[in-house]
């Protein structure tokens, strides 16, 4: 097998089957399993950073390849690219409503094969842009007890589409049994992150979060009105990597501390309106 390429050093990549699909994954770290699903356009820098906070926390990051270069930097021509090649390819539902998108048997069985290998009570997942709803769809399976979804931008909001904004990217069934596990486990619970100026995350999108699973879904928008205090672009879109927002990233990592290492910690992550 091939090594990484020089903006994933430190990783290692091998590749993952099942029902005879093979993706190549890196991981890096040691501890319970956190899947890193990355966004439009792959595994930039930027995620890969993200995947090394996570390694350093004290869990393994396992980051798979959906799409694009692994370890190309971001650039609008690479994010058209890679967003046309996920528009054409079956496994992924980027207009359909209330569907799950098929890739995500394929993450499923990822996830159990890593907490098979790296044990802990379960296995976190991190989904972003495109693969934020996946983590939601993920959190029906036992072996996930720490989702959280950055930006979940499927379907995609269009303007002749209009019932899109409250659409989700997961079947009616699926989200039946993750209601049906919060009912076993009271301390499941899905978080979700999006800018307030984000079309591609719609806030009628979290309001039907909200709905489904009440009190059990921890929104949280970052204001990114014009002349915010934070600073935030009115673009601002990729809230753990590209538009990286600090305290995001920090009650991301507390939620797995406390959901995947109950002993190593304290207290519960202090998820916050906005911040830097």
């Amino acid at each position: 097998m091939n090594g990484p390429p020089g903006n994933l050093d430190g990783f290692t990549r091998s590749p993952f089957s099942h029902l005879g699909k093979t993706r190549d994954v890196f991981r890096i770290g040691s501890g319970p399993a956190v899947v890193v699903l990355h966004e439009i356009p792959g595994i930039t820098p930027t995620v890969a950073a993200f995947a090394r906070r996570v390694a350093e926390a004290g869990f393994t990051a396992v980051c798979p390849v959906l799409v694009g270069t692994p370890g190309l930097p971001f650039s609008k021509r690479y994010a058209a690219r890679s967003f046309a090649s996920v528009c054409i390819s079956r496994e992924f539902n980027v207009f359909v409503a209330g569907k799950t998108s098929p890739v995500v048997t394929w993450l499923r069985a990822l996830a159990q094969a890593e907490h098979a290998s790296n044990g802990g009570p379960g296995v976190g997942v991190v989904g972003m842009c495109f693969s934020g709803g996946f983590a939601l769809a993920m959190a029906a399976d036992p072996v996930v007890i720490a989702p959280v979804m950055s930006q979940p931008s499927l379907p995609i909001v269009t303007a002749w589409r209009k019932g899109n904004v409250t659409a989700l990217d997961c079947s009616a069934g699926e989200l039946a049994e993750l209601k049906g596990r919060m009912d076993e486990d009271l301390e499941l619970c899905v978080v979700g992150y999006r800018f307030s100026g984000d079309a591609l995350v719609p806030k009628q999108r979290f309001a039907r979060l909200e709905q489904e699973l009440g009190d059990r879904f921890v929104g949280v928008t970052f204001d990114s009105s014009p002349g915010n205090p934070n600073g935030h672009p009115a673009r601002a879109h990729s809230v753990l990597t590209e538009h990286l927002v600090e305290s995001a990233a920090a009650d991301v990592i507390a939620l797995f501390q406390r959901r995947l290492r109950p002993d190593s910690t304290p207290s519960e992550p202090g998820l916050t309106p906005d911040g830097n």
